[in-house]
């Protein structure tokens, strides 16, 4: 079967697929143009550091290649490349990119992406993963790739009633699954993508042999309690599990508030729609989920070598909510959820974790064994990467994916 042919249950169900083009008007790059232009500046930071947030010569730096020499038709032609498609599910249009691999006895695989980011992050493992015999691996390693837009992000429709929360965006996905025809699946996210991975996980629908996240739910329900009142690390833990304790608790105290201002205020971020550099900067202060320098910024300023992550493809992803317009919109997600991030969850099926050293935290084994004694099957500490991981170890990324689903063909 080709990339672009709809595999399906049903006729009806083939029907209710549509193909989807990228295709944005020339007035929309002009007006982004404008806008970056007439940006009012503030005065630069009063500290030699980024405590204070995005430091002025970063941004700046970055809007001025955005606005003079940026080329997002780049962006849309590698898009266009891809078999797009829009599908109705629970009320709601939902995006997705579908690559049947050419051996077909791949496993099919469901990744999803978080904020800021979007179907960007995952462009480069499309490739190693579907093609692998041409990146390193073998026919039996390969999987037919389903890539949705969450809700409310990129191409996806904006909810217009309250719901979409990770639970239900989870069973939307398992629905996804279902309408092209696939039995039995894997699933994959990172961010926002594991909480709606995870989810599926507890929800176990039966065409779902398991899971891995690259930000995993592990922390034991007694540690939750000591980080949610700001104590101390408790007492007995191991070197490996205090560090991850003050990861979280560092995580807490000082940079978790772009995500509570979400969660309570979205509405507010009217800047996000109106201004690409406001939305930019929103976007990089929080794009390693740490609102301290990371990869990202590491990367604007030609200081990480060993990422494949690159300016433009920075500026391919924040120009995608740029023209969607969904800053605000994807704000809204945190509104919606109810559920902890980092706590382990209830999940019985078969379960993979990897872990990448300039994530949120490192995820302990013994925590990750403790919180899935008998379906964890697969755990691996990575040498690089970060919050973004396909982004920016595509390679790495995609072995993960082959190491920790083979159990499971």
């Amino acid at each position: 079967m080709s990339a672009t042919e709809v595999p399906s249950n049903t006729a009806g169900a083939r029907n209710s697929i549509r193909p989807y083009q990228v295709e944005f008007p020339e007035a929309q790059l002009t007006d982004l143009k404008r806008r970056l232009a007439a940006t009012r500046w503030p005065e630069r930071e009063t500290v030699a550091d980024d405590s204070q947030g995005v430091p002025l010569d970063l941004i700046q730096d970055l809007a001025r290649d955005w606005e003079e020499s940026y080329d997002w038709r780049g962006c849309e032609a590698r898009l266009n490349a891809l078999p797009n498609f829009i599908s109705e599910i629970d009320g709601l249009d939902i995006h997705f990119i579908h690559v049947r691999s050419r051996h077909e006895d791949a496993l099919p695989l469901i990744v999803t992406h978080g904020w800021p980011g979007s179907i960007i992050e995952q462009l480069k493992i499309i490739e190693p993963l579907s093609d692998p015999t041409a990146h390193g691996g073998s026919a039996s390693d390969a999987f037919h790739l389903v890539i949705p837009s969450l809700p409310g992000h990129g191409f996806s429709a904006k909810p217009t009633a309250t719901g979409w929360g990770p639970p239900r965006i989870a069973r939307a996905w398992t629905k996804l699954m279902e309408l092209l025809g696939y039995e039995r699946y894997v699933a994959q996210g990172g961010d926002w993508g594991a909480a709606v991975t995870q989810t599926m996980a507890e929800e176990a629908p039966p065409g779902l042999l398991g899971v891995h996240s690259n930000m995993a739910a592990t922390v034991p329900a007694a540690v939750a309690g000591e980080l949610a009142v700001a104590a101390p690390p408790p007492a007995g833990l191991s070197e490996e599990e205090r560090a991850a304790y003050e990861q979280l608790a560092d995580f807490n105290a000082k940079h978790v508030y772009y995500a509570l201002f979400m969660a309570t205020r979205p509405q507010t971020l009217y800047g996000l729609a109106d201004s690409p550099v406001d939305l930019a900067a929103f976007m990089l202060d929080h794009g390693d989920g740490t609102g301290q320098p990371g990869n990202v910024e590491r990367v604007l300023r030609g200081e990480a070598p060993d990422s494949e992550l690159t300016r433009e493809d920075i500026l391919d992803n924040v120009t995608l909510y740029w023209l969607t317009n969904t800053g605000v919109s994807a704000a809204r997600l945190y509104w919606e959820n109810k559920a902890p991030f980092f706590d382990a969850r209830d999940i019985t099926i078969p379960i993979a974790i990897s872990v990448f050293p300039d994530e949120l935290y490192q995820a302990p084994r013994s925590w990750a064994e403790q919180a899935y004694p008998d379906n964890l099957i697969h755990y691996n500490q990575l040498d690089r990467g970060g919050h973004f991981a396909a982004w920016e170890q595509p390679q790495l990324f995609s072995q993960e994916m082959r190491d920790a689903f083979r159990s499971l063909r």
